[in-house]
Formats: C-alpha cells, structure tokens, sequence
C-alpha cells in the first residue's frame, strides 16, 4: 500500500463506503473532505468533520500506519497542531497532539475497492514504454485533448521558472536576457552551454555600437568564441582577427577557450562556426528583436525575422581556410520552430504573466498550435500507441505527459490514469 494511494481515495472520494467511524466507535461526518496540499504540511487543508455533536475545521493527515505520524516526527511541527483527523490504512498505536489530547483516527483497510488497487498496481509494474499504453487508445478523446491543454499550460510554467530568475539577475531587462536565451537555442544541445558562455561574454550594449557592421559582429563574436586564436591561412578570418584584437582590447573582452566547442558527429550545416555566422547576422539585420516578436501579428512574421542571410566567406566554407562547394546557409525552417517553442513561446508566455497581459499567454500558445509538431523519438512513440500530435501544442503536452508523469509512474494525478483507475 502507498500513501499516494491513498490521498488518491480520499482526494476522488473512492471508498466502499462513507458511514465512518473512528478506532475509539466515534461516528464520523466528513462535511467537508479538505483540499489537497501538495505543499509542505498537513495533506488536506480546510476540512469540515463533526464527530459525535462536535464540529471541527482543520486539517487531516494520512498516513500508512499511524505510527508514521511519529517517524515523521510531525509531533516537533507546529503546523501539525491543528490536525482534526488522522486517515490511515490501520492504526497500530493512538496519536496525540502537543496538548495531550488523542486525535481522532479512521481506519481505510476495509474501504478500500480491491478493483481499484489492483488496477493500480498493474499500472506501477507495467513495465511498457508508459504504464498506460494498453488502456490509453480507450480513453474518452475529450479527456485527453482537456488533460494535454492542462499539461501545456503545465509545461510553460516550468520552463519560464529559470528565466524569470535571470530575468531578476538582469534587473528585469528582457531583451538582454532574451538574446541569451536565443543564443543557447543556436547550439542545438550538442553546444548550449559555449553559445550561452558566448552571449554573456559579448554584452548586447557592446554589440548594438557595431550593429551596422557585419564584418566587425562577427569579429566579435569570432574572437569571442575562440575560434581565431590558432594560426589561419585565408585573408578573411585574418581580417577578423586583426580586427577582433583591437576590439578585445576596446572593450576589455576575455575570449573564450575554443576547445569548449564541438565539431564531431554534427552535421556540417550545424557545426558551431556556422550558427555563430547565422547568430551574428541576425543581431545585424534585427533592432529590438524581442520588442519586434512582440509586436508580431502572427507566426509568419517571427519566421520571416530569422530568414537572415550570412556573409559570402560562409558561403564557400564550413570551418576557417577550408574551402567547401558555394552553398547558402540559411536557418533551416525546423530550426526556427525549435527557436519559437523553445525560446520566443516560453518568453511570451512569462511576459504576459508578470504584465498580467492574456493577450500575450494567448499569442504563445497560438504560435505553437500553428506550428507542426516536433520530431523526436517521444513523439513517435506516442505516435505507436495511437496519438498522433498533430501541433507543436500537442507535442509539447504530450513531452510533459511522458517525461513528468509516465516516467514517474505519477499516474495518480494524471487524467488518464484517473480514468483508468475509474
């Protein structure tokens, strides 16, 4: 038995029965079963029991056995004062509060729909790519499309928790924490952190006096990252250097080791040296880019701010002094979606939050319904057991669902599970 289980029961009102009585044959009436407190401290809030002709308003603890109140050591808590009632699976020995006086105790053993916890425990040792993958193609479609918009909104909280802290550490300056957020989405995970390292080595104020200059941004940022320190052959990154070293010493700039860059197993088009030419041209062909994204209209216009075309060296090259076939390189379209849900979405989303603007929470979450979902291995598995996302909204959920409730077998609080359990 777990006490998950059982806030479960007593959270769904799931029991054989409701004529309780307490281990010292006290009648019990649940007026009001409490609410759930998923926070530190007694687990329902604000209950409403009358015991005998007695009314009582506090809060209720559950438990395995009623002893775990004292291995918990509730007992040296205050906030445990005001327990009115103790659930348990059975009581082994009585529990008193602070004052001396016994708290009221209901045993659950004999209330408990043996259905209900055997489909339960099948559900904990499922060992299937989710616990649920046999019963989830029979689950209502309503209830699932209403439990993933509710994993989104989910999944937008978490992911704007992090960035409301940088926000804070930048005194509030969005642009500046939002162009270090987009420069990490430019690694592509393989190399996140050098991109970040970079951004906050090379401050957006020192970039905006050069803006109009491609060439000296990439300098910047070329220098920066490293990456012109060894010996070069071709007259263009020589260029860069001379000029990177008149502005390192400008500006008091700190390069970066280039070896904190990564090259192996990526695609030539995704080697660092490209994505820092596209980062570069973007910063010169955009002004203000996150007041731009929001006063966007729609999610063609941000696709449009990221079409930046890049200078010709990169064109003939994928690395410094080794020529390669004459190729533009764009930002690939799947690479934009990437930088919309996991950067611009994240950041509307959080803006319109701490303004208290809907309008803004509403322009994320329509972005990612206009976008296709992602492409991923939790995608396509989804896609096995017979849901296809067809958003980038859904995709989203259904990451949440799979990496924040069927890895952790939290099917308690999942509406699939529920419904299951049901």
């Amino acid at each position: 038995m777990q006490e998950s289980f059982l806030h479960y029961l007593w959270k769904t009102k799931q029991l054989n029965d409701f004529n309780f009585i307490t281990t010292n044959n006290e009648i019990v009436e649940i007026l009001s079963f409490g609410k759930h407190n998923l926070n530190a401290g007694p687990d329902f809030l604000d209950a409403k029991v009358k015991i005998g002709e007695i009314v009582w308003v506090g809060n209720i603890e559950i438990h395995i056995k009623s002893s775990d109140w004292k291995t918990h050591k509730h007992y040296l808590n205050k906030a445990y004062d005001n327990v009115i009632l103790h659930i348990v699976y059975k009581e082994d020995i009585p529990i008193v509060r602070a004052n001396k006086t016994q708290i009221p105790c209901i045993e659950l053993k004999e209330k408990i729909p043996k259905g209900i916890y055997k489909k339960y425990q099948k559900l904990l040792n499922n060992t299937n790519w989710i616990p649920c993958a046999a019963h989830f193609k029979d689950i209502n479609l309503f209830i699932k499309n209403i439990w993933l918009e509710r994993l989104l909104i989910e999944r937008l909280e978490e992911k704007t928790v992090v960035i409301d802290t940088d926000l804070i550490l930048n005194t509030n300056d969005w642009e500046t924490v939002f162009y270090h957020y987009l420069a990490r989405s430019f690694g592509l995970n393989v190399n996140i952190l050098p991109f970040e390292l970079l951004a906050k080595s090379l401050p957006l104020h020192i970039l905006r006096k050069h803006k109009t200059n491609l060439f000296q941004l990439e300098a910047l940022f070329f220098g920066q990252a490293g990456l012109l320190e060894q010996p070069l052959n071709d007259n263009y990154p020589n260029r860069l250097k001379q000029e990177y070293q008149f502005l390192q010493k400008k500006y008091q700039l700190i390069a970066l080791k280039k070896e904190i860059w990564k090259f192996m197993r990526l695609r030539p088009a995704n080697f660092p040296t490209i994505r820092i030419a596209q980062l570069a041209a973007l910063i010169y062909q955009s002004e203000h880019l996150f007041s731009t994204i929001l006063d966007s209209n729609n999610v063609k216009e941000i696709i449009r701010l990221f079409k930046v075309k890049i200078s010709s060296y990169w064109e003939k090259h994928y690395l410094f002094d080794k020529e390669s076939k004459q190729k533009i390189k764009p930002i690939g379209i799947n690479t934009i979606y990437l930088f919309i849900i996991n950067t611009i979405v994240p950041f509307l989303f959080l803006y319109g939050k701490k303004r208290d603007l809907e309008i803004y929470k509403n322009k994320a979450i329509l972005l990612l319904e206009a976008l296709p979902p992602e492409k991923n291995n939790i995608i396509l598995n989804w896609k096995h057991i017979d849901f296809k996302a067809t958003t980038a909204a859904q995709s989203q959920a259904l990451l949440q669902l799979k990496k924040q409730y069927c890895n952790k077998q939290r099917c308690l609080e999942c509406s699939i599970g529920h419904s299951i359990l049901k």
